[in-house]
């Protein structure tokens, strides 16, 4: 836990010292593959490549970086790799929607260990550590009694990555769930799966910045996980991994099911 709290208190520093002062005064660019980033995006991952090797020492990948880098260290750091999305939800922070996180994960042999989420408009910091729980400024996740019935259920679902047509179609009329949702945010689309603010979570296609700490918080709350491609949800592709997942067995068994039928 000790590495936790060094964790959680730099991203909060960072938060407070790089990103906040830019929300709404910020200006935007995009990259090659057209998606958005800011000069808070490279200030923070600046920031965190600086601090996380000072509480344990191993190098940092982030979303910010080409794409040859982030080979690069993936391929030669199989024993630690910090994992930062600088601000996940960059559409969202440029144009005053609230809902954003500072990602921080820490993988190991390909797996998360250590995830920390921090939404700084809201002060929630979401964080689990292998083995010893996911929590929410100290409360344990989730934060309730989940309901095991999917027809009362709320999915976060996004269907901009799904490959198959029909699934997507399936989804947008006939999911066995109550209702749907999709906010911008794949890591706090995690952790509000692992407060049961979400029952179900479906996703065609993550970054492993996206996944590197909420899926370990998910994880960590009870929540299943699985992708399209597979049961084995830490043996799929890396840098496009989707999501089938659920906080509680019950609904996973129930949504998995549902979905491999649709496919």
């Amino acid at each position: 836990m000790q590495v936790l709290e060094q964790v959680m208190r730099l991203v909060r520093e960072v938060a407070a010292r790089e990103v906040m002062p830019r929300f709404l005064h910020v200006g935007k660019s995009r990259k090659d593959d057209g998606t958005l980033f800011t000069e808070a995006d490279l200030a923070c991952q600046q920031a965190l490549q600086h601090g996380l090797p000072a509480i344990l020492p191993h190098p940092v990948l982030g979303e910010e970086m080409e794409r040859e880098e982030q080979d690069a260290l993936w391929e030669a750091n199989r024993d630690g790799l910090w994992v930062v999305d600088p601000i996940d939800g960059t559409t969202n922070f440029v144009n005053g929607l609230p809902y954003f996180a500072i990602s921080v994960g820490l993988m190991v042999a390909g797996k998360s260990e250590l995830g920390v989420i921090y939404n700084p408009v809201s002060d929630e910091m979401f964080y689990a550590r292998r083995g010893l729980g996911a929590w929410l400024n100290g409360h344990r996740l989730p934060l309730k009694t989940i309901n095991n019935c999917i027809g009362d259920a709320i999915a976060s679902v996004e269907v901009k990555y799904l490959r198959s047509g029909k699934l997507a179609a399936r989804i947008g009329s006939v999911a066995p769930c109550g209702s749907q949702r999709n906010m911008g945010s794949s890591t706090l689309d995690w952790c509000f799966l692992a407060a049961g603010r979400y029952d179900l979570y479906l996703h065609g296609g993550q970054r492993l910045w996206d996944y590197a700490a909420g899926a370990v918080i998910a994880e960590e709350a009870g929540a299943r996980l699985a992708s399209l491609n597979t049961d084995d949800y830490w043996s799929d592709v890396i840098w496009k991994r989707s999501v089938v997942a659920a906080i509680t067995p019950e609904l996973f068994s129930q949504w998995h099911r549902w979905v491999r039928a649709n496919q």
